[in-house]
Formats: structure tokens, sequence, C-alpha cells
């Protein structure tokens, strides 16, 4: 039998917020304030249809995965011509799709063609312990992989998964005809340890047989990965709520950080632009005046669209902060806003700072572009436009320093360029899910996989069913 090793999701560093040095040049000036109180969004989000020039972006975008696709598989590779891919990346691909159809860059027959090897693919994962897909999967063979690709397991992310999620939820919606395909995917995983009492845990291989479980998840990407998974039933209000935060003032922006210190947790705090983006670009943002997780998103995300901007006229650098790939060594890095104790830190997964490879992100660029029509995103659109190779897609990002483009295609940037754009045309992606746990009708509980209850099947004196009560897991979503 596993062994499991489970740590303590919220552990904080006390003191951590007090002992962070905020900088006066940052916080004082001619800035007027904004506090993450503030009920009024800065802009509107841009909507209509695509212009010439828009269309032509997504024409590029698209290129990239008529590239990179493997008829095998049906993966999409993460990087140009390297076959390999992880879960959070195939959720980009399966927003590249949705979105090429739905600005009419491809017909109905290319997106069977596409959505039939992968969900089937999808569908039939070599898993991780048996219990959740790999961190990263040979595009070609669709074997479980390292991050050098070499045949091998590493471990479960549960954010990868969450994207997936709400790409495969948005598949379901745009395509009645693939419910039982999609639905046939999720009961395989162990979401008894993937979701526990409200919070979001990955895998980690330990000593032998052993499993590590570690919360996974950080402001931002933590409530992206509890919107995703209560698409599909499960409780995960521990990882929605914001908390444990503080905040920092930068250039008048009252900018909320995670307080976990990663000393003690071992996982770095990120403040970037992309987990933001996607949670208005796919869920769409709550009303700023309202109660709750999602309208404090809403005023956060106002603020982390703010202080980029303000960086801007305050010194000249257009910003669109989040991370990226690399052509070089260290090939990766989180271009944050803010970082352990540090504004504008870029810095690699193991906290080094590498501040040369500070860069406008491209998918960061545009995701502001669409959520806020303003003028300094407008400025944004017309820096990244040219950054592309028309044959391979468009680039990662263009360095801050003025040194030129990043020559790197992904699935990840140029699928999130995509569904940037059909937000445009459409606005947010996904629609309201009125039983989230409605999959799980008729599947035998035997499986012991903690599925959610739907409400047909929800005991009507709200006790827990046999399945929840032995394997932990059973909420209405």
């Amino acid at each position: 039998m596993t062994n499991i090793v489970r740590f303590a999701p919220l552990a904080i560093a006390s003191g951590l917020a007090g002992a962070l040095p905020l900088a006066p040049a940052l916080a004082d000036g001619h800035w007027p304030e904004r506090p993450l109180s503030t009920l009024e969004p800065v802009a509107e989000p841009r909507n209509g249809p695509l212009s010439e020039a828009e269309m032509e972006m997504a024409e590029i975008a698209w290129r990239y995965f008529e590239n990179n696709t493997q008829a095998g598989t049906g993966f999409a590779n993460a990087a140009n011509n390297y076959p390999s891919v992880t879960l959070w990346d195939t959720g980009s691909y399966l927003a590249a799709i949705v979105s090429a159809h739905g600005l009419g860059l491809i017909k109905d027959a290319e997106v069977e063609g596409r959505l039939d090897p992968l969900l089937a693919t999808l569908g039939s994962l070599d898993l991780f312990r048996q219990d959740c897909p790999n961190k990263v999967y040979n595009t070609q063979t669709a074997v479980p992989a390292t991050y050098t690709n070499e045949p091998g397991e590493i471990g479960c992310s549960v954010l990868d998964i969450a994207r997936l999620l709400v790409w495969l939820r948005i598949v379901e919606q745009r395509y009645p005809e693939r419910e039982a395909e999609v639905r046939a995917i999720l009961p395989r995983w162990n979401w008894c340890e993937l979701v526990r009492d409200g919070v979001l845990y990955g895998a980690a291989p330990g000593e032998g047989e052993q499993v590590l479980w570690l919360q996974e998840g950080r402001l931002g990407y933590e409530e992206y990965g509890a919107r995703a998974v209560e698409l599909w039933g499960f409780d995960a209000g521990v990882a929605l709520d914001p908390e444990p935060y503080s905040a920092l003032w930068m250039y008048g922006v009252e900018v909320p950080f995670d307080t976990r210190d990663p000393r003690l947790m071992g996982a770095h705090n990120y403040v970037v632009t992309e987990s933001y983006a996607l949670l208005g670009l796919e869920f769409g943002f709550d009303d700023p005046a309202g109660e709750g997780p999602g309208a404090w998103i809403a005023r956060a995300a106002q603020n982390i669209y703010e202080v980029q901007a303000r960086r801007h006229e305050a010194t000249g650098i257009l910003t669109a902060r989040t991370e990226h790939q690399l052509l070089e060594a260290p090939y990766f890095v989180y271009d944050t806003i803010f970082s352990s104790g540090r504004p504008w830190a870029t810095i690699t997964d193991l906290g080094q700072s590498v501040p040369e490879h500070a860069a406008v992100a491209l998918k960061g660029a545009l995701g502001l572009w669409a959520l806020w029509e303003t003028e300094y995103t407008g400025q944004l659109f017309d820096h990244i436009a040219p950054q592309f190779d028309p044959e391979l897609g468009f680039f990662e990002g263009v360095y801050e320093d003025g040194r030129g483009s990043i020559e790197v295609q992904t699935a990840n940037n140029n699928g999130i360029m995509l569904e940037s754009l059909f937000f445009k045309a459409e606005g947010p992606i996904l629609e309201p899910v009125e039983d989230p746990a409605a999959w799980t009708a008729g599947l035998d509980p035997a499986l012991g996989r903690c599925l959610p209850v739907t409400v047909e099947d929800e005991p009507a004196d709200g006790a827990a069913t046999e399945d929840a009560s032995t394997e932990g897991v059973a909420t209405e979503g």
C-alpha cells in the first residue's frame, strides 16, 4: 500500500509581512492612492469584433499549433519542436482550439480531428502511482516523462490539472457531443488526495513507494485552481480564500502578496499577471462591490493592472510581468511585480535573482489589453504585435532593457494570446455551471476516488455519503 505523508497547508511565518522593506519611493509621490478596497474598475474590458490587425495576430498564434501537434497522441508540444508537455500546456492547447474555432480560423472538421485523439489520450494516460497525471508527458508516445523528457514519474501538479479542468469544462459546454469523452477522464484520478478539506495538493515521489502530498498554490494561482476544481463539484473553499495575505504600496497602489514563507514552505510567492488575467478571461470578474473571494479577486486584479501602468508612467518601462520561458539558461523565470520581499524581482524557481531576464511577456500584455481598454494597454499591443516568426508563432517576450525579443515559441503563450483575442470577441469564455457534480451521476462509489455529490444524489438530511465518509471529500460545488 502506498505510504502518504501530508504537510500542513497554511504554515505562516510570523512577522514576515512586517519585516518586508517598503521602499518609500514606491509608496509616496504624486500618485493617488488605490487601496484594495477600491470598488471602481480602472477601465472596462475590450469588446467587439476583431480588427484586421487582431485577426492577423490570431492567425499567427494559431500557426504554432499547426506546427506542433502530434497526430498519434493529439498532444501539442509545450515548446516549439520539443516533444514534451504538461497538463497546463494542454489546457492552453484546448484554449487555442476553442478560440481558433470561435474566431473562424478553423472549421468543425479540424476541431473534430484535433479533439478525437487528444481526449482519447487524456482518458487513458498512465498515472503517477495510479493516482494522478504525471507532471510531464512525451507528446509522441504519451509516456510519463521527466523534465528532460526521459521516461519517468516525477509527481502531479494540481494546478496543471486545474488548468486542464477549466478547458475540459469549456469543451463540454461548446461541444456537448463530447460530454461522455470529457467525463470519462476525471474518475480515474485520486481526488481523495488532490482536494482535501478545501485545500489543493500536488504529489511528489518520496523514498521507495512513498508519495508526498504537498499543498500547492499561492495567492492568484491558488484561487484559479480552486475555481477550476469547483467547476466539477469539489469543495476548495480554503484554497479560494485569499488568506493568508498582506499588501504593500507601490506607486500608490496597494498590491496583495501571499505571506507564506518560502523558507518554511519550500515554494516562492510570486505576484504576476497571468493568474489574475486567466481568472478574468475565463471566469469573468465578479462585481468588485460584492462580497466574498470573487469580489476580492476582482479588486486585486484591478490593482495588478494599475501598478504596472503606473510603473510605466514613472519610468518609461513598458511593463507586463509574468513567468516566461527563455532561450538560454535558466530557461524559465518568474518575472514578478513582487516576490520574497523584492519589488519587480525576476527570479528562478530556486529564488536566484536574474534581473537581466526581465521582459514584457506577450501573454501578460495581451491579457491586460483584453481586460482593460486603456491607452496604456494599447501601447502594449503595439509593442508586442511585431514579435513573431510568421511560420512559427509569437515569441515569449521582449526584454525590458531593449536588447530584443525572447525568440522562443510556446503553447502556453500562443494559447493564452488566442484566448485573449477570443475574449475580446465574446467576453468571458466559461458559461455558468448549474450542477458542477452532475458528471458523477451513475458512477460507482466503489471507485473510491472521493468524487463529489451531485444534486440528485445528495442525501436530504445533508449527511455525507458512504464514499465521502470513508474517503474524505464529498461536497456540492
